[in-house]
């Protein structure tokens, strides 16, 4: 019994233990940098198949300090945040006030409406920000023979 009772309490602080550190908590410094985009959603619209599926999402500094990209990740393979082997974020500090762009690159091969998130890791207030591309491929022309 004393066994049962020990392992259902480790099960239970592992639970507690994950749910925190799935919590995202706001850089409380007063001067740190903020990210500020344009549009948090990027809508493709309807896009031909195999099109050009680069977009950018334009942000701004707003903090009051150096803003750090440090990591952008599509949510499936299907978005690219990795552009020619490049990283497709500014990988130098943005200035407070300065500008920058994220690039991401949607496969246009795959048929049908999309809504995709991209996660942006920064030393911003909130180091964690999801932003979304959306749209539609038209489906794959038929080829006549």
């Amino acid at each position: 019994m004393k066994k049962i009772l020990f392992f259902f309490s480790l099960l239970l602080v592992q639970v507690f233990a994950l749910n925190a550190q799935e919590s995202v908590v706001p850089n409380m410094d007063p001067n740190a940098p903020d990210i500020k985009f344009e549009t948090e959603v990027l809508d493709y619209g309807v896009i031909e198949y195999d099109a050009n599926g680069l977009r950018e999402f334009k942000f701004t500094n707003t903090g009051k300090t150096p803003l750090t990209i440090t990591s952008v990740s599509g949510e499936c393979g299907c978005t690219a945040t990795t552009i020619d082997g490049k990283p497709g974020w500014p990988t130098e500090p943005i200035l407070p006030g300065k500008s920058g762009v994220i690039k991401v690159k949607y496969d246009t091969k795959r048929e049908g409406r999309f809504e995709k998130n991209v996660t942006v890791n920064s030393n911003a207030k909130f180091a964690t920000k999801k932003v979304r591309i959306k749209g539609e491929v038209k489906a794959k022309p038929a080829t006549g023979g």
